[in-house]
């Protein structure tokens, strides 16, 4: 995984899908594209699991996942999450998602504040 440089979170990719500027914006801007950029497998878990998916938005979610990494919790991974919960009290969704991004070195793009700050903890 070393040229992937951001992980992207589910709200990122929902306004991307939704074709929302503001997620094509965050995304141009730093230079994101499917070569350097993952997903956690909670988000790939999130974007699947919406109650009353349509079988073409479902399609277009696939679509976007199979251009991405998805790396598998791994122990390091799971470490990091506890540490997170442990100091910070997050939600296990975002302690995950932010240990993800923390083990494998990788720059969050996030439009949730919290879970941005909660990836820059050490």
């Amino acid at each position: 995984m070393s040229n992937l440089a951001f992980l992207v979170d589910t709200n990122v990719v929902i306004a991307l899908l939704k074709d929302e500027q503001t997620s094509v914006d965050l995304l141009d801007g730093v230079g994101s594209n499917s070569a350097n950029t993952t997903v956690s497998v909670i988000t790939r878990i999130e974007l699947l699991s919406f109650p009353n998916l349509e079988g073409s938005e479902e399609t277009r979610i696939l679509a976007f996942l199979a251009d991405c990494t998805v790396p598998l919790i791994s122990d390091d991974v799971e470490a990091a999450s506890i540490s997170f919960r442990r100091s910070t009290r997050a939600k296990l969704p975002d302690a995950i998602i932010a240990a993800t991004a923390h083990v494998h070195g990788l720059c969050l793009l996030t439009f949730d504040e919290k879970l941005a700050r909660l990836a820059l903890t050490p």
